[in-house]
């Protein structure tokens, strides 16, 4: 074999595992975020290089993001627009399935909670209680806005709205450092 075709043949095999890696490694990624959800801890989900060459209109775009920070009783407090028009003061609750409205705060953002149908039953900390299943338009908190949120107004037994997973399920991340939780769109 001759120094030419061993170059070439090198690079051929260098070429071959640059794409299996790049087509691996976001797999990897997502398995890696999958097991540490599984492990109960949260997992700030960031781009790989390789997962960013595949998608090039992730390099281009500037991701929005919101700040938000824990309050000296130990919570991450925030205070979001609601249906462009409202202003709600929201505690994070990775542990609620959905985001979960007051009676008050549903009033406040014109979703007439008296004429809800109040036929799911909901499981809290507190114990059970009856809850209707509406859909928000937007919540935004700071650049970050998501529309089409799945909520619950509850009747009774919520003294605070809670923002649950069916808001941060749909952020790109989110991530606890210290006393403040980052969010990403």
């Amino acid at each position: 074999m001759n120094t030419s075709h061993i170059v070439t043949t090198f690079f051929l095999a260098a070429g071959v595992a640059a794409v299996i890696g790049l087509y691996l490694n976001p797999k990897l990624d997502d398995s890696a975020a999958v097991e540490a959800d599984a492990a109960g801890t949260s997992a700030a989900v960031t781009p790989s290089v390789a997962s960013l060459a595949l998608d090039t209109p992730e390099i281009n775009s500037i991701r929005r993001k919101a700040t938000i920070r824990n309050r000296p009783d130990g919570h991450y407090w925030t205070r979001a627009l609601v249906n462009k028009k409202s202003s709600v003061e929201f505690m994070v609750d990775t542990g609620a399935s959905v985001v979960a409205l007051t009676y008050k705060d549903a009033q406040k953002m014109g979703l007439k909670p008296d004429q809800l149908d109040y036929r799911w039953e909901i499981r809290t900390a507190g114990g059970r209680t009856m809850g209707a299943s509406v859909l928000i338009d937007t919540i935004q908190i700071g650049q970050v806005k998501i529309e089409d949120v799945e909520a619950m107004v509850l009747r009774t037994d919520l003294e605070q709205s809670l923002l649950g997973m069916s808001f941060l399920r749909e952020l790109y991340s989110y991530e606890f450092r210290g006393d403040r939780l980052i969010i990403q769109q």
